[in-house]
């Protein structure tokens, strides 16, 4: 599983749009939506936008 597909998928879990991770981390959707794209985010990237905003991490397999 990509890093890109972890997000969207905690994002899922979370009930939550990747519009609204973006306004919760500060970045515009289209600057994260292009990184989502090339997957140019790494995994501690995404603890880093997901830890402080209380969404809890897991490395989702299921």
């Amino acid at each position: 599983m990509t890093t890109s597909d972890m997000i969207r998928k905690l994002c899922e879990k979370q009930n939550i749009s990747l519009a609204e991770l973006c306004r919760r981390i500060g970045q515009t959707p289209q600057n994260f939506n292009k990184k989502l794209q090339r997957g140019t985010i790494s995994f501690e990237e995404m603890v880093n936008y997901h830890a402080p905003k209380g969404m809890w991490l897991e490395r989702a397999t299921n």
